[in-house]
């Protein structure tokens, strides 16, 4: 088991993440605060965010010259550690997500499901796909010092930012890049809600990609993302991960969940051609989770992102579905959950750190 996943559980349980509510709060012996969001995207390319304050009492941060760095397989990557031995972070060779400590949060979604995950894990993102060595370099050492005590929103946060019940808010442009968001418009069709719904059509927005050019937002799509799009918006418009338009290789996220699995850029930590993949011991959160479970579909067909464990020690994710209509990360439409007996588990194929 690899010990380097910096989440774990403790506390009770569409949306509710401790930490971001617009008050002050008292939960479960926390003080939880919420200062006023800021916004100011200058493009869809660059990094959106809506800042919010801490939620337990911020992590002490060790300063450049006490961490140790090691180096550890399966995945390949380097783990840095405090004087006490304690994890700080964990950096992926090939992958731009970093784990790092951080105050204690808890992600809810009240109204759907009573469990929830503590984590005191933050997923931010590198200037670069990490590589062994790159710990000695000054650049590094900057950035891993304004990472540990960087309280702005990660990618677990914005994750939340469109689960059901999240307010809404617009950017200088009258752009709303944060909110409740659908899983797509209604259909007449056996899934009941219509599919293809990138970050575009939730935000209401036309964008140029590197790949294919320009693609034009569509009226009717309006604030929906489906699984991939969801995925894209967080960590792609909302974090500043380049985005492609297309499901080829290149410098950016593809489209598509399976072009996302097979092409895309990151570190693949484990994966399953056929069946669940063997071992889930190198989880993190933050990795996406790639799945095969629609019959009618030939290959991976739904993504989601790893929260980590919940109340019950059990792997959680969030995903953008057709019976939750958004992102959950509840129960609705199967668990939630990888590394049990449900549909999701015996649905997973690969899960990969971008």
């Amino acid at each position: 088991m690899v010990m380097d996943d910096l989440s774990r559980p403790a506390g009770n349980g569409r949306i509710q993440l401790i930490g971001a509510a617009v008050a002050l709060v008292a939960v479960a012996g926390l003080t939880v605060y919420a200062v006023k969001s800021k916004s100011d995207p200058a493009s869809p390319v660059q990094a959106v965010s809506s800042a919010t304050a801490p939620v337990g009492a911020p992590a002490p941060v060790p300063k450049a010259d006490e961490l140790q760095f090691e180096r550890q397989t399966g995945p390949n990557r380097t783990v840095v550690k405090d004087q006490q031995g304690a994890v700080v972070a964990t950096l992926t060779d090939g992958a731009r997500t970093a784990t790092v400590r951080g105050p204690l949060r808890t992600f809810r979604e009240q109204k759907f499901t009573a469990h929830y995950v503590d984590s005191s894990t933050w997923v931010r993102l590198l200037p670069q796909a990490w590589r062994a060595g790159q710990e000695q370099t000054d650049s590094f050492r900057q950035w891993l010092t304004k990472a540990l005590s960087d309280t702005s929103p990660d990618a677990l946060a914005v994750a939340f930012e469109y689960a059901d019940g999240a307010p809404a808010e617009k950017d200088t442009q009258g752009v709303r890049f944060r909110g409740d968001a659908a899983y797509g418009p209604v259909s007449s069709g056996a899934q009941g809600r219509l599919e293809n719904n990138d970050f575009i059509d939730y935000l209401g927005i036309d964008f140029t990609y590197p790949d294919i050019g320009r693609k034009t937002t569509r009226a009717d799509r309006f604030g929906a993302a489906d699984c991939s799009g969801y995925l894209r918006l967080v960590y792609g418009y909302r974090l500043g991960f380049p985005l492609l338009g297309g499901n080829d290789a290149g410098p950016g996220l593809p489209r598509r969940a399976f072009a996302m699995a097979t092409v895309g850029p990151g570190a693949v930590i484990s994966s399953s051609s056929a069946g669940r993949p063997s071992s889930l011991g190198a989880l993190l959160p933050g990795d996406l989770l790639f799945f095969e479970i629609d019959p009618n579909s030939d290959g991976l067909d739904h993504s989601a992102i790893y929260l980590g464990t919940d109340e019950q020690g059990k792997h959680r994710f969030i995903s953008s579905r057709i019976r939750a209509n958004g992102p959950t990360m509840s129960d609705v439409g199967g668990a939630s959950l990888i590394g049990d007996t449900g549909f999701y588990s015996d649905g997973l194929r690969v899960i990969k750190r971008i």
